[in-house]
């Protein structure tokens, strides 16, 4: 009779990391096997059945299990000298393909491709690509982004973050903004519908009817939104969202309002119509930071799942629609939850203007 092998001991904090592991679907395959062999070895399975399981020999099982009893896993994703595939590109090759890709463009390109690296340098386009993606590398994507300069940044910062992080008693938070100019769009054509091999197919060219103003104010702790859909963006309608938020807010609470420096926020109406409810305050947002702005999560998923897509015949069919949307997502109470200190989003703004200065000098 064949002797089955004793459980292997592993820790708590191992299993763990196992099991993340061996339910990867982005790590390498030899790492998912393995770690599933070792949690199957760490339950008791035999070794030859730990081999069936995930496609490997039992030879291999047993290795691993042995070279896991004297590392565990402070070495589980190397390779061992001289196993492993042989490199098939010379390193000098990889360097010079990272030197033009980070440093050139192509004659009359914006940035590289694959095909252009690959015809430029002599090798494949998937050698250029599995070398962009071991360092990820990604020249085809750029990213946006605007430093502020407000002379007041840090101290609007830090109010606004303090109310998120801290917000005051007997109060509520709310982020306020309006989406201006909602076109109410209509297909030239009917869409078709999705099925099985083909997605929702719709026309490229579409019918105006019209446009609308959506003023929102998100409730920072419930997640809540008081939302209005007004013809225009004028002080005269911030001035009458105003009032409903008032009359939505029970009396006993303040009412801390985060919202941007438009002029329709600080015209004289507003501010004589502010000082005749003491109990608004408002925060203002420094300029350019128009991300530090709760309300503005909300209504990229306002446009994602409800307008992007929307086929809308008139202005209240499309006001309808957001309307409809606004009281799905109050009736679920989905929350947005802000993490980062004021200290997290100051140091990375000194980064971000240390790196300019360094491009500007060049």
């Amino acid at each position: 009779m064949r002797r089955a092998a004793p459980a292997l001991e592993i820790s708590d904090g191992q299993r763990e990391t196992l099991t993340v592991l061996s339910r990867s679907r982005t790590a390498p395959v030899r790492e998912v096997q393995r770690a599933r062999a070792l949690l199957l070895a760490a339950d008791g399975v035999a070794n030859y059945r730990v081999a069936a399981e995930v496609g490997v020999s039992p030879a291999t099982v047993v290795a691993w299990r042995d070279r896991f009893a004297v590392e565990g896993l402070v070495k589980f994703g190397q390779v061992r000298k001289g196993r492993g595939p042989k490199p098939s590109i010379p390193q000098s090759k990889i360097d010079e393909i990272i030197q033009l890709t980070l440093h050139s463009t192509p004659e009359g390109e914006t940035h590289w491709s694959c095909r252009s690296m690959a015809e430029r340098v002599g090798v494949s386009k998937d050698t250029v690509q599995r070398i962009w993606t071991a360092r990820g590398i990604k020249p085809h994507l750029a990213d946006t982004f605007k430093l502020s300069s407000d002379p007041l940044f840090e101290e609007k910062l830090i109010d606004v973050v303090g109310l998120y992080l801290d917000p005051p008693d007997q109060a509520v938070v709310l982020c306020m903004d309006e989406k201006s100019s909602v076109q109410a769009l209509d297909r030239t054509q009917p869409s078709l519908p999705m099925v099985a091999g083909r997605a929702q197919t719709m026309t490229h060219d579409y019918k105006r009817h019209g446009t609308t103003t959506l003023f929102a104010a998100l409730n920072v702790l419930t997640g809540q939104v008081i939302g209005s859909c007004l013809p225009r963006h004028r002080h005269e309608e911030f001035l009458k969202f105003l009032r409903t938020i008032d009359r939505e807010v029970p009396k006993g609470l303040t009412v801390h309002m985060i919202l941007d420096n438009y002029a329709t926020h600080k015209h004289p109406d507003v501010k004589a119509w502010l000082a005749a409810h003491p109990r608004f305050h408002l925060h203002f947002t420094p300029t350019s930071s128009s991300w530090l702005n709760l309300v503005e999560r909300w209504f990229r998923e306002l446009t994602d799942k409800a307008l992007r897509r929307g086929v809308f015949h008139s202005v209240p069919d499309l006001i309808a629609k957001i309307e409809g949307y606004l009281n799905a997502h109050n009736a679920k109470g989905t929350t947005f939850v802000w993490t980062a200190t004021a200290d997290q989003i100051l140091a990375k703004g000194a980064r971000g203007r240390v790196a300019l200065q360094k491009v500007h000098q060049l």
